[in-house]
Formats: C-alpha cells, structure tokens, sequence
C-alpha cells in the first residue's frame, strides 16, 4: 500500500495528537518523584535509564495511533517495547521515542521531547513530530511539504552570514570518548579562522532537542562518530528529526555522507556509520577532515 500525500497529512494530524497527549503525560511529573529503572541498552547512561513515565507516555501514543495500524497497513517501532520485525516487513512504520532525553528528564533540566517519525522500508523518514512539553513546543513536517513550528511554516535562518556564534550540540558521552579532546582541540581552532569566534556547547539535551535546537540556533551541528560497539543513537532517537532537519533546508545524514540509515537490518543502533546534522553543507565540508 502506497502513502499518497494526503495520507500523510492525516497521518501527521494524528501523531501530532499523540504527541501532545502524551507530552502532556509528562508535564504532569514535573514537580513529582519519579522510579528511574537501567534497562539493557548501548554502554552510555542515557541510552540506560528509563522511567515509569516513558511507558505511561508510550501506552498513551500508541492508544491514539492503534486506528492507524490496520487502516494503513502501519509497522511499529518503539523505544520501549522488543523489537517485532514487522518493519521488515511492511511498507512503512511508526517510529516513536516516547520521551528522549529520559536522564535530562530526571534531572529537571531542558533537553526531553516526545518524537514520532513515519519511515518507509526503505529507511527514509516521510513524517515527523517532535513536542517539548517543558517549553509547549511542536515541531513537524512531512516529505515535500516543508517543516513547522508550533503548527506555523518554518524556515530557520540557517545562513552563515552576519553571525559570530558557532553552536555545537554533543552528547555527554562524548566527553570519555577517547577522541574528544582533540577534536574539541580541532574543532576551537577552525572555528575562529571560518568566520565564528565565539563557540555555544550545549551537552545536556537529548538527540531530538539537539536536532530542534541546531535549527533554532544556526549555524551549527550535532554529530555522533561511527563506533564499532552498540550505540551511537537509535532509530527512534533520529526517525522524527530527519524529516524535519531535511525540510527546513538542513543537512541530515550518515557521518560517511550517505542517506541516514533508519531500517537498519542487523540493529536499532547507529553506530555502524554514525550521524550529522548540520545548518548546512558548509559546516559539513569545514568539519569533515577533524571528524573524519
């Protein structure tokens, strides 16, 4: 069954309910105690911890997109639930993180959204819808129709022109990876010669607010290096942001420079080719020999 494009409009109607329903979930622990669980997961903390609201958020998304299954003929992918293969086997799937950014979450700081991404089998993302229930912000778009912001069409600045600030986006983890200081080094050094002598590290958020905030806050990038052990992000981490990264004019790809590779046969992790997302090109083309 093909997606026409007006089934993807519906489509992106109901997950933009799921994703506030369920951003609503969790701006209801706000000022509560949660139960933080590990579970098996990629060796960083943030791909380890998961909460009683993760699951809450998950069964609330999946009520509202149940409907959609059968009627579109739907597989489903989600970060708290085994993996059933079925997206081998359909012609598209729902891909959902219910809340990234879980430990920013416990620790009451920015950083937690809500992502649901609609990919092909393929392992291109068609859709995706992103809500910060912290700031009430949405972000979505949908293939071919551009990207928006809290329901408006968005077209982030993402010029080099006229700016002095370079904002680099990182995940905590980074920090004890054995190449992090050089590049930190590399990357301090570039800057200044390219045009940005001020230089904005932002390292508590999750990969989906990374992504939203990137554009937000041009020019700039969010990177996670190719590794050889599980890791580097999951699909779900990327499902939603690829869509809305590409249709705001943003680069969105494997850190080799090929298409994001979100139906990965053999894993849900990223690591086998790693992640960039970028402003632009440019940014892309500067850091290619530091990161490669």
């Amino acid at each position: 069954m093909k997606l026409s494009s007006e089934d993807l409009t519906i489509l992106c109607t109901i997950a933009i309910e799921a994703a506030k329903k369920a951003g609503a979930i969790i701006s209801s622990y706000d000022n509560k105690n949660v139960t933080i669980k590990n579970k098996e997961a990629a060796d960083s903390l943030a791909s380890q911890v998961v909460t009683e609201v993760d699951v809450k958020a998950q069964n609330s998304i999946l009520e509202t997109l149940a409907p959609t299954l059968s009627k579109y003929d739907l597989a489903l992918l989600t970060e708290e639930s085994p993996d059933d293969k079925s997206r081998f086997e359909k012609d598209y799937f729902w891909c959902i993180d219910p809340m990234d950014g879980t430990l920013a979450f416990t620790e009451k700081t920015p950083g937690y959204a809500v992502s649901i991404g609609l990919v092909s089998k393929s392992g291109k993302s068609l859709l995706g819808v992103v809500f910060d229930p912290l700031t009430q912000t949405l972000y979505h778009a949908i293939e071919n129709k551009g990207a928006f912001k809290n329901q408006k069409s968005w077209q982030p600045d993402l010029s080099l022109t006229n700016k002095s600030t370079f904002s680099l986006y990182i995940d905590r983890s980074f920090e004890d990876h054995e190449r992090y200081a050089p590049i930190m080094t590399s990357i301090n050094k570039l800057m200044p010669r390219i045009g940005f002598p001020n230089i904005r590290i932002e390292k508590l958020a999750g990969a989906v607010l990374n992504a939203c905030w990137l554009l937000d806050n041009a020019p700039g990038c969010y990177f996670k290096l190719a590794k050889p052990q599980p890791g580097g992000g999951s699909l779900w981490d990327f499902a939603a942001i690829a869509c809305i990264v590409q249709e705001a004019g943003a680069y969105a790809k494997s850190m080799d420079g090929s298409p994001l590779d979100l139906n990965r046969p053999d894993s849900t992790f990223m690591n086998h080719k790693g992640v960039m997302f970028a402003s632009n090109s440019e940014i892309v083309s500067a850091l290619k020999e530091i990161l490669s």
